[in-house]
């Protein structure tokens, strides 16, 4: 497996912790929005849930999630104990620690149980499980107080401290030149949900609002690059880009535009510029959000928005959206390349293995439609693009009269007996390790490509190879 593939996965891991507790997230950040003493409508009381909220409930949250993620209940519940000694031992909100202490905890109750199993006497069974998980729960506890909860407490200081020597030098906008290609190869979750996500809540702990959120969550850049191909591209990608600016712009949907990036090399470029501009406005004008906006769209940037922050933070939005939008155009015009026939997706590479991400060995063997009654489309996280592009393949299955059921799940989570399994051409090696003797389909553009037709007729014919 190489690093990027590795990365990914671990992006993912992050996200699969995170993601499910983002409705706790936005409550924690409309009440900070709200009730803090800086907040629309200052209330002492209310505003009182604040601290308490960020210091255990989110952290023991993703804790338990994590755990749950490698050990079902007793990982979770072996998880948010473990992460209790470390939010307990320090000062700071133990995010990071959650993230980790909550995969070991169910990693090590697993493995108790595993040595356990077959050892235990008739009768016993129920008296064992609570204590096994009672004491190890304890030792982590303990372990966790002492040792990891400072040790993380430590590391997330120096972080902070470098991370305000950036702010303070006015360099913070060159960490666009890192973010906005990571996103387009989909690194974006191990970014932001390993880095920007635990600084940003220390942040507004501290301040009440965060330029840290809208790092990676900006759908700024993305869409400047939507907007150049919507009044300056060619062919499909031409008429497909409005409706994916429509979806990146207000449904916060980001996947949608890296096809069109990643056919022009080029137009990473853009994007770069495009992350520049807006960290460059949102750190002179002092910009920040209140809340984790997720989806990263411009409804949610709007209703995470700190009292006063409205102006700053859009004035970073349209920086974002002119500094990629300018860039793209420039290099959509300077394309001497002939515009390709309609029925062709200029969205994609010409190559047409390359378009539909398709490998030789993907190409051998074959199923048969009898044997497939659900399909599964599989994303990192398995919320956002993941569930589009399967509300996509589901309406043109049902329009075909074809009685199979289309879900969506994390490239991680999909069910062991699925059996067609379809994702982006960049999650295929990490869908071929979950389920290595599925068949999968890959695309490269969620909107538009043709691979959703082919995989129907497909289906329709009988066969799928």
């Amino acid at each position: 497996m190489n690093m990027k593939v590795k990365i990914q996965k671990f992006g993912g891991f992050l996200a699969g912790m995170v993601i499910p507790n983002i409705g706790a997230f936005i409550a924690w950040g409309l009440i900070t929005a709200f009730f803090i003493p800086t907040g629309w409508f200052p209330n002492e009381q209310l505003g009182s849930m604040v601290q308490p909220m960020i210091r255990f409930l989110l952290p023991i949250l993703i804790a338990f999630t994590g755990g749950k993620m490698v050990y079902d209940q007793r990982g979770g519940v072996a998880g948010a104990v473990a992460t209790m000694g470390a939010i307990v031992g320090s000062d700071i909100p133990m995010f990071m620690a959650a993230m980790i202490l909550g995969p070991l905890g169910g990693y090590a109750i697993k493995q108790v149980d595993k040595f356990l199993q077959g050892k235990i006497k008739s009768g016993f069974e129920m008296l064992i499980s609570n204590f096994t998980i009672g004491i190890l729960g304890m030792i982590l506890a303990i372990l966790s107080f002492l040792i990891i909860g400072p040790t993380i407490s430590a590391a997330t200081n120096f972080a902070t401290s470098g991370i305000n020597l950036i702010i303070k030098a006015k360099l913070l906008p060159l960490l666009a030149v890192i973010i906005e290609p990571a996103k387009v190869i989909f690194l974006n979750n191990a970014i932001d949900q390993g880095i920007f996500v635990p600084l940003g809540v220390q942040d507004i702990a501290e301040h009440g609002k965060t330029i840290f959120f809208m790092l990676v969550s900006s759908p700024a850049p993305g869409c400047g690059i939507l907007l150049a191909y919507s009044l300056f591209g060619k062919g499909n990608s031409k008429k497909s880009a409005p409706s994916a600016l429509l979806i990146e712009f207000i449904g916060g949907i980001h996947e949608v535009y890296f096809p069109y990036v990643l056919m022009k090399p080029v137009m990473f470029l853009a994007v770069i510029a495009g992350g520049v501009a807006q960290a460059l406005v949102w750190n002179i004008v002092n910009a920040g959000l209140a809340g984790y906006p997720h989806p990263g769209s411009i409804i949610s940037f709007l209703v995470m928005l700190p009292k006063g922050g409205f102006i700053q933070v859009m004035l970073g939005i349209i920086a974002g959206i002119l500094g990629s939008f300018f860039l793209a155009s420039f290099f959509l015009k300077i394309d001497t390349k002939e515009e390709l026939p309609d029925n062709e997706d200029t969205s994609l590479n010409n190559d047409i293995e390359s378009m539909l991400g398709i490998s030789s060995d993907e190409k051998q063997g074959k199923i048969y439609t009898k044997d497939i009654d659900k399909i599964v489309f599989a994303c990192d996280a398995g919320i956002g693009s993941s569930a589009m592009g399967a509300g996509i393949l589901r309406n043109k299955i049902k329009e075909a009269n074809l009685d199979i059921i289309v879900e969506n799940y994390a490239v991680e989570s999909v069910p062991e007996d699925v059996v067609l399994i379809v994702c982006h051409k960049n999650l295929y090696e990490r869908a071929k390790k979950t389920l290595p003797n599925a068949k999968i389909r890959t695309v490269e553009s969620f909107l538009n490509d043709p691979e959703y037709d082919k995989l129907v007729e497909d289906l329709k014919k009988g066969v799928v190879e």
